[in-house]
């Protein structure tokens, strides 16, 4: 691809990305007017009503559009590590495990912030995932992307037991974490932003460092290994930071669906097997569909909302269901 057109299309959606924040700021359970979003960010002295509203809502906007970016990178590298151009993030059972140990939390340890949540969610990932490749090394071959994907998913399918048996008796648990669990970025705060941003921090910089080495990874493991990658070390990495980016957005916002699934899948409809260019885009493309579908939710369901994880559902299935089955996507 063209330098220039590689250019184009990061100008592209960083102005979108630039309309989204001013759509997220402006529209909701109260529309504010576009002058009235401009001189709230601009005048901090103002205290009108329109500005109070435009502050509340700039966490979650911000949070929006870190957490739409993380999840996409999480499902880029996965996708990449296990050679799997459908898989997500809970391919290795990290939203299941999160979810695991933050029922446990609720449960028997009193948590009830996002706080408390992130640490309990990071742990349960963390554990899962070398659970998840434990399995997979063990037998004739050592670890293979279909083994990795077989075992995360029956780790998922076993973890999801075990939270309908804890939840099920306890009423009171049951009623934290339903809503914890449909996904929603409502209960962002500056706090819970400075909390996770280490994380996904660390998470992005060893996403980009090692897209080189997934780029190698994408030819094959012999060939890879003529090339002088470890591929083992490579896939642990890049799980690593997998868990990391998934892990702290999904103890804030509860498991969101979709973003990390279709959204590096379409990139690669751009850039093929290009990780150098799928990484960043995958960034800026899951920014946009969380950011979008949060303004969705509160617009369509004012004066409530929906949460934002039923709208990736609702927007993101039929959309990716149209690229599995029309779509000739170049393997990884």
């Amino acid at each position: 691809m063209r330098f220039t057109k590689v250019i184009g299309i990061y100008l592209v959606g960083f102005i979108c990305i630039c309309l989204c924040i001013i759509a997220s700021l402006a529209w909701g359970s109260r529309n504010i007017e576009f002058n009235q979003v401009i001189n709230a960010l601009l005048n901090s002295d103002d205290m009108s009503f329109a500005s109070l509203v435009v502050r509340e809502r700039i966490p979650r906007t911000i949070f929006s559009i870190m957490a739409g970016a993380s999840l996409a990178i999480s499902g880029a590298l996965m996708q990449s590590i296990t050679r799997n151009p459908i898989a997500d993030p809970s391919i290795l059972g990290v939203n299941t495990g999160a979810s695991l140990f933050v029922v446990i939390g609720i449960a028997f340890f009193n948590i009830n912030s996002a706080n408390q949540y992130i640490w309990f969610a990071l742990v349960g990932a963390g554990i899962t995932s070398v659970f998840v490749y434990c399995i997979a090394y063990i037998g004739n071959g050592g670890m293979t992307p279909i083994k990795l994907a077989l075992a995360g998913s029956a780790t998922s399918a076993a973890l999801s037991s075990l939270v309908s048996a804890i939840i099920l008796p306890k009423v009171e648990v049951m009623d934290a974490y339903r809503f914890w669990q449909i996904g929603s970025v409502s209960g962002a705060t500056w706090e819970s932003i400075n909390l996770i941003l280490p994380f996904l921090i660390a998470g992005i910089v060893i996403s980009i460092i090692l897209t080189p080495a997934l780029n190698a990874l994408a030819l094959g493991d012999e060939v890879a290994t003529g090339l002088g990658v470890n591929t083992g070390f490579v896939r642990i990495i890049c799980a690593t930071a997998g868990v990391i980016l998934c892990g702290s957005i999904t103890a804030i916002a509860g498991p969101i669906g979709f973003v990390g699934l279709m959204i590096p899948h379409s990139m690669r409809l751009i850039f093929g097997s290009n990780m150098r260019g799928i990484v960043p885009m995958s960034a800026i493309g899951g920014a946009l569909l969380l950011t979008i579908s949060d303004v969705i939710g509160r617009v369509i369901g004012s004066p409530s909302e929906l949460e934002v994880g039923i709208i990736t559902a609702f927007l993101g299935a039929p959309i990716f269901i149209i690229i599995a089955r029309k779509a000739k996507v170049r393997s990884i």
